[in-house]
């Protein structure tokens, strides 16, 4: 009976890991879905990130549920325990992404009849950076690694000080041509909600060196002065 029990608690640890990767590869191909729709300004992608979005909120849910329920049933100690905590703020952190992948392709819509600018390419050249970096977090949950998990939290300055320079340049730009105020917001709209993404990912980072190694990174993450903090953001 007692490896029975051992047992059924092993599948449902295995069950709730595999809906975080379900959930984590959503939330991934919602950002390059996010970034299609910027890059071709593409209205109809931009739905299809918004589609992909009900999907990613119902696994959260999910998740919430199947975590709660085996804490509370099966009493879980130690690194169980940590898995199973870290579940649920690793999910609610991933239906946060998707969230922001939403609002960035909602933007799609907005700049499709707008005058091309080059500095859309450097935005969505931090969007492939923030990508890159959500893909490395994704595998390294999937594979417990926490050296990789720390890399990462050390590198997400680089997604902030991206964000910082496309920032002077948009406003530099709007000042010089008043006209322009309208696209430029947009564009802002979308490299902050990138650079939320970024915090985002250095959350999961602290679950992953939770998990495995029972404390907390701490709160000296290299960081940088992200710029217009309350101008632009969505609700």
């Amino acid at each position: 009976m007692g490896e029975h029990i051992v047992s059924a608690f092993d599948d449902d640890l295995v069950s709730i890991q595999a809906k975080i990767s379900e959930m984590g590869g959503l939330v991934e191909e919602g950002l390059k879905m996010a970034l299609q729709a910027v890059n071709d300004r593409d209205p109809e992608m931009a739905e299809k990130v918004v589609e992909l979005d009900r999907k990613i909120d119902d696994l959260d849910i999910e998740i919430e549920q199947m975590a709660t329920t085996v804490i509370a049933l099966r009493q879980p100690m130690a690194l169980d325990l940590r898995v199973l905590l870290s579940a649920l703020k690793i999910s609610t952190t991933l239906e946060r992404i998707g969230d922001l992948n939403k609002n960035i392709a909602r933007r799609a819509s907005h700049l499709a009849s707008a005058k091309k600018v080059k500095l859309t390419r450097s935005i969505v050249a931090m969007g492939e950076a923030t990508l890159k970096q959500l893909t490395q977090i994704l595998d390294a949950h999937s594979e417990r690694d926490s050296d990789l998990a720390v890399e990462i939290w050390n590198d997400d300055i680089q997604i902030d000080e991206m964000y910082n320079t496309i920032f002077r340049e948009l406003v530099t730009y709007m000042s010089g041509d008043p006209r322009m105020i309208g696209l430029g917001s947009q564009l802002l709209f979308i490299a902050k909600n990138l650079e939320r993404i970024g915090d985002h990912t250095t959350h999961i980072s602290e679950m992953i060196y939770y998990i495995v190694n029972g404390e907390y990174l701490g709160d000296d993450r290299p960081k940088g002065e992200p710029l217009g903090l309350d101008l632009f953001m969505d609700d």
